[in-house]
């Protein structure tokens, strides 16, 4: 459905390619997520088959991770976006947040979402702001 690519930086890369995916590291990185500790690892198994994920390894290991529902034509929510704790401050998010941003599927995207409690500052410089019209949005919040 969404096209692979592949990122490449000295000893790093990141790839689209569902089948890298190492299941187990980013159950464990999510679990330790205030926004996915309680997510089941099957919901989040589903959550990854039906997105467009971003896995960051560092040789052969999975540091990072990005997941982005969307329908390829208009919209599109980042979420699911960490970097293992050894790893960061080294600008590792934000190389992964520009692969995402350059995604050959996601460039004529109308509106790219996100939520974040604390990570405002990563995510300012590519153009993420507040809500121009929250009255505008709506939800339903499911606690689950």
């Amino acid at each position: 459905m969404f096209q692979v690519v592949e990122y490449k930086r000295n000893d790093m890369m990141i790839s689209t390619n569902h089948a890298l995916i190492q299941m187990d590291r980013v159950c464990e990185f999510l679990a330790q997520s205030y926004w996915a500790n309680q997510r089941e690892r099957t919901t989040i198994i589903k959550s990854i088959e039906h997105s467009l994920c971003f896995s960051l390894f560092h040789g052969q290991t999975q540091i990072g991770f990005a997941r982005v529902v969307t329908d390829g034509a208009t919209f599109a929510y980042l979420c699911d976006v960490f970097i293992d704790e050894a790893y960061r401050g080294r600008e590792l998010g934000k190389w992964l947040v520009e692969c995402v941003l350059q995604h050959p599927d996601l460039l004529n995207i109308r509106r790219f979402l996100l939520v974040t409690k604390d990570a405002h500052g990563l995510y300012q410089p590519f153009g993420f702001e507040v809500l121009h019209e929250p009255d505008q949005f709506m939800e339903i919040f499911r606690h689950c």
